[in-house]
């Protein structure tokens, strides 16, 4: 964030620069100019404190509160996975409707995982939870993915930043950004007691599992709800 106050604060400078150049121009370029540079620092500005929904990057930002700025790029991220009406509960809550996510990452944290069988500091994975419907189209049996999002939620690796290095955050239809859930919220004790890899569910990431696999990263509870899996009568390997 100081980085791009710093750049307004430059960009200010070079704006002063120019207005007080004595040089005979047009008065009505001049002013064109002036606006257009204006209209360059003030947008500059909103982004250095995070007003924008959304910022173009690949690492977690944060507001001066310390609120998530949303990744509005996320979509042009690793796709990991997908999952149809998934419930992690015997009996959970049952919907109206039925529902898809899908489950992005930034691409420097991929590129770590391929090479280490775990995540780097700095991860952002991004799920995108999405309405589903049969009715659509020529579509007649089936389930696809609507325009209408249902919620984003994040999960981000932040050593320096975040009390427990990794942090769950939620967004709404606005992408504002968002603060950090409590740790109190079930999705903390679920992650550390079920996660395959370093409190996150690659488990459900079809081309990670197996690296993970390979490279020895998967955690002791994962191994043990897997034993206990594969041991209840009727559920196989």
């Amino acid at each position: 964030m100081t980085a791009a106050g710093d750049a307004g604060n430059g960009r200010a400078a070079a704006v002063s620069g120019l207005v007080r150049q004595a040089a005979p121009i047009d008065n009505d370029s001049m002013k064109t100019t002036t606006l257009a540079l204006a209209a360059g620092l003030i947008f500059t500005y909103s982004i250095s404190r995070g007003d924008s929904p959304g910022v173009h990057t690949q690492s977690p930002a944060y507001t001066a509160e310390g609120h998530l700025i949303f990744p509005a790029d996320y979509r042009s991220w690793i796709f990991l996975s997908a999952g149809l009406d998934m419930n992690y509960s015997e009996g959970g809550m049952q919907m109206s409707h039925h529902m898809l996510d899908n489950v992005f990452v930034n691409p420097a944290a991929y590129k770590s995982f391929l090479a280490t069988g775990t995540w780097p500091d700095g991860t952002i994975l991004v799920k995108e939870n999405r309405r589903a419907e049969t009715e659509g189209s020529i579509n007649k049996s089936g389930q696809f993915e609507t325009t209408e999002t249902m919620g984003i939620e994040i999960h981000v690796k932040d050593v320096g930043h975040l009390p427990d290095q990794w942090g769950f955050f939620a967004f709404g239809d606005s992408l504002k950004p968002a603060a950090i859930l409590p740790q109190a919220a079930s999705c903390y004790s679920c992650h550390a007691a079920h996660g395959a890899v370093d409190r996150t569910f690659v488990q459900f990431y079809p081309t990670l599992l197996p690296i993970a696999t390979a490279k020895g990263t998967l955690s002791e509870e994962y191994k043990h709800d897997e034993a206990a899996r594969k041991a209840t009568p009727g559920h196989g390997a």
